[in-house]
């Protein structure tokens, strides 16, 4: 093996892994890293893969792709997983893998190498990307072979090579973050009796201390796509970006579950995602008034079916496509403004108005109206005829 592709985040894992495939392989190892919007300094990232053993390392900017391509569709399908996941790093995995996988191909490279663990879900949904576009590439995954068991083991490695790492025993969280959110594993949460410790949070405020007065935000949806916050056309990065200051400064988006993985493990992750929690909310508002009964109805058990896909990381499939197409036609009519109430934690819908409208406030009302009210005796006999039947026969068997 000449030429070896590794996903680098620049972070635990990726970073011992570079000096260990130079030893373990003799071969060249160039770096990728996919920026989707993680906080990370990628100057240093890049100086960090360099001086760790890399030959060279791109850095792509995903994080339009990402969001146009990969969290749009999803979230005009209504995906989440769980009841509690938005999906964060199963919509970021795909995007990154595929790129990845271009440029293996691009370097002629011999193999594409990743830092994901053999418990969780992202080898998954890294391999099957892989085999999407590059069927007979060969995936090297260390922590399936190598001697390293534990966080532990790969920071005292890690020493051992001169690498600087993010993570300390005292911090020991696995954490992923893109501009969609950020997740937190590991240390004290293995535990679920264990509250998060204060400092746990990166991003979002905690909802005790936020702030005491509601915020108001209004998002705009063409299409079931989010296009402007308070009436500003944005594109997809700005306006999620703004979303999540909003979302973040008045505590919305934590979400803490015992999650059950693909491999068949359960698992306890916090998740901190502020803009996305604020359009889930908003969009779900704005179907009730667009979609008729029959088709939001058939439509979240489409969502159900989406979001297992998105999550086993089968998103380069023809039934995710087929879906799209499904979920593409209900979104017609999904437009519209939706207005919300964040305050301590709680995002709240404040109103709703859309062209599309089925709502009429003259069938609906109280009061007089042109609806005749008689019709529903007809309905009732016809609807309740089954339950009618079966009961006269019940009576004359005496049963």
């Amino acid at each position: 093996m000449k030429k070896v592709v590794l996903a680098y985040s620049g972070g635990l894992d990726t970073s011992v892994i570079i000096p260990w495939l130079k030893e373990n392989y003799d071969c060249e190892v160039i770096a990728v890293t996919g920026y989707v919007g993680q906080d990370d300094d990628i100057e240093a990232v890049k100086k960090k893969a360099i001086s760790s053993g890399a030959s060279k390392i791109y850095v792509e900017d995903l994080r339009e792709e990402f969001l146009t391509e990969y969290v749009w569709p999803g979230l005009k399908a209504g995906c989440i997983y769980e009841n509690k996941y938005l999906l964060g790093t199963s919509y970021a995995r795909p995007v990154i893998a595929k790129r990845l996988t271009e440029i293996a191909l691009m370097e002629e490279a011999d193999a594409i190498c990743h830092g994901c663990t053999g418990k969780g879900n992202d080898q998954v949904r890294f391999e099957l990307t892989v085999k999407a576009f590059a069927p007979e590439m060969e995936i090297i995954a260390p922590w399936r072979i190598w001697d390293i068991k534990s966080r532990e083991d790969a920071i005292e490695y890690a020493k051992k090579k001169g690498i600087e790492v993010p993570v300390t025993k005292e911090r020991p969280y696995s954490m992923d973050g893109n501009i969609w959110h950020l997740s937190h594993e590991g240390g004290d949460l293995e535990n679920p009796w264990n509250e998060p410790k204060d400092d746990l949070y990166l991003i979002i405020t905690p909802p005790e201390k936020a702030p005491d007065t509601p915020t108001y935000v209004e998002i705009q949806f063409e299409k079931g796509i989010p296009v402007a916050v308070n009436g500003e056309k944005l594109g997809a990065v700005e306006l999620l970006e703004k979303l999540n200051n909003l979302g973040a400064a008045n505590g919305v988006g934590i979400d803490d579950i015992v999650e059950n993985r693909l491999i068949g493990m359960k698992s306890r992750g916090v998740y901190e995602t502020p803009g996305g929690t604020i359009l889930y909310k908003a969009h779900q508002e704005l179907e009730y008034l667009t979609l008729d009964r029959q088709t939001m109805h058939y439509k979240e058990l489409v969502a159900s079916k989406y979001t297992e896909l998105v999550y086993d990381g089968m998103w380069f499939t023809t039934l995710r496509e087929a879906l799209d197409a499904f979920v593409d036609v209900t979104q017609e009519t999904c437009t519209g403004t939706v207005r919300m109430k964040l305050y301590k934690g709680n995002c709240v819908v404040a109103g709703v108005k859309s062209d599309y409208s089925l709502y009429s406030e003259d069938l609906a009302t109280f009061e007089e109206s042109d609806y005749n009210q008689g019709d529903s005796a007809g309905f009732i006999n016809l609807f309740g005829l089954p339950i009618k039947t079966k009961a006269m026969l019940m009576k004359k068997s005496n049963k």
